[in-house]
């Protein structure tokens, strides 16, 4: 046995053992086929976006490896009814950030998704969502300290014990299956997402900004515009062998939506 000594010594020090599950990932999308879907969409006055697409290539995902659909609370794994994905959204003109849970997307067309994200979104951002104006006001005033135990009381009350703190805003499990979050609009091509603890979900996706890239097609180099797409995994829901099968069924979705989405009108 060697005495630490040094840097290595230092590190010890600073540091302890880590303890987070979380896996990261990356995945470049052809961009091609979201983009035509988009343009069909644009057409019947449709606001389609790549953020929409990625949440319903999520929930297909999630459909197809129920592992990725489950809920854990006291050393179980539960099955959730249904597939709801939370999509992170800018509010205060980007100075702050809330979200909207989409409850049920595995069976809503991306039509369906953005028509109510987009309705729901806009509630919040002009104060009108009265579940989070009441969160909101509540979690303003609390001390640091208090908020800190609160915090932890709400998401125990919410996700462990599936409560609804109707009168703090609260919904059961408020984040629903899994999380959204998109830099692309920011200009921002890539980076990764937080799984913080209160989330209570096993995947979050961070969908970055569509840039045209030199591929490899067929053997010849071309330029494609190209849709990258982190993942941040927590591995207590799942290992390697469930994590490709969720990624496999999120690239089939992506490489030609119109075969999981109804007739464009």
């Amino acid at each position: 046995m060697t005495r630490l000594s040094g840097w290595r010594r230092v590190a010890n020090a600073i540091w302890r053992a880590p303890s987070d599950p979380q896996i990261y990932g990356t995945l470049d999308v052809d961009a091609g086929p979201l983009l035509r879907f988009q343009a069909r969409a644009r057409d019947v006055g449709a606001r389609v976006t790549a953020t929409h697409l990625v949440g319903r290539a999520l929930a297909h995902a999630l459909r197809e490896v129920p592992a990725l659909n489950e809920r854990i609370a006291f050393g179980r794994a539960e099955a959730r009814a249904t597939v709801d994905v939370f999509f992170i959204t800018a509010v205060k003109g980007g100075a702050d950030v809330s979200g909207v849970k989409v409850v049920d997307v595995a069976r809503k067309s991306a039509l369906d998704v953005a028509e109510e994200l987009g309705r729901r979104a806009g509630a919040t951002k002009a104060g009108r969502d009265a579940d989070f104006a009441r969160s909101k006001a509540f979690l303003d005033v609390l001390p640091m300290p208090v908020l800190r135990v609160a915090t932890r009381l709400a998401v125990f009350a919410a996700s462990s014990l599936q409560l609804e703190l109707r009168a703090l805003g609260l919904r059961a499990s408020p984040f629903g299956s899994a999380m959204i979050t998109s830099v692309g609009m920011l200009g921002i091509e890539q980076g990764f997402a937080p799984l913080a603890w209160i989330y209570d979900v096993p995947i979050m996706l961070l969908v970055g900004e569509i840039r045209d890239r030199a591929v490899v097609v067929e053997g010849r180099v071309e330029a494609r515009p190209m849709l990258p797409i982190s993942a941040t995994i927590d591995h207590r829901y799942v290992d390697g062998w469930q994590i490709s099968h969720a990624m496999r069924a999120l690239k089939t979705y992506l490489a030609a939506p119109e075969r999981f989405e109804p007739p464009v009108p």
